[in-house]
């Protein structure tokens, strides 16, 4: 099953300086942080602040793209996540046929916003992140992996978007 989400909000990593892209369940209060690039995040920042550049970013180029080819972009999907990677598709219909792409979730996401698109993430992604409180465990035991459970769970909701990026 797949569940409605919005963009709750971009902050950085204070240890690495990587923008992550915080997904928030519209049902419900679980949220997914997805660690992106700085060039998906500019882009993404870029379109929710409806922010025009004098010539046009990647995702604005494939926009203008597919708009001449009478392609629209149905919804986006945050469908798996293995080994830390998280995977994405984009919906797609022209006006003779509907069709699905792979895709990273930053590119996605960064198309969604431009489309005003629907983001859905599946219900094993919320799983995986769905904690209740005080009983979790860090799958990663490393020095690393430990430093990163302390800073997810200090964040709160008041942290979002507190970056800009």
């Amino acid at each position: 099953m797949l569940r409605k989400v919005n963009i709750a909000g971009l902050t950085l990593d204070p240890a690495s300086n990587t923008p992550i892209l915080i997904l928030k369940a519209l049902e419900g209060d679980q949220a997914i942080p997805i660690w992106i690039g700085l060039l998906e995040a500019t882009s993404i920042a870029s379109a929710l602040q409806k922010v025009n550049f004098d010539r046009p970013m990647t995702h604005d180029l494939f926009k203008n793209f597919i708009d001449l080819q009478e392609v629209k972009v149905l919804k986006i999907e945050v469908c798996d996540l293995k080994d830390n990677t998280f995977y994405a598709r984009i919906y797609f219909s022209t006006p003779e046929k509907k069709f699905d792409m792979d895709a990273r979730p930053s590119d996605a996401i960064a198309m969604a916003v431009r489309y005003d698109a629907p983001i859905y993430v599946d219900d094993k992604i919320i799983e995986k992140f769905k904690m209740e409180e005080g009983e979790y465990e860090a799958m990663d035991k490393s020095d690393q992996g430990k430093k990163w459970s302390e800073y997810l769970k200090k964040l709160s909701p008041d942290d979002f978007g507190k970056y800009k990026v």
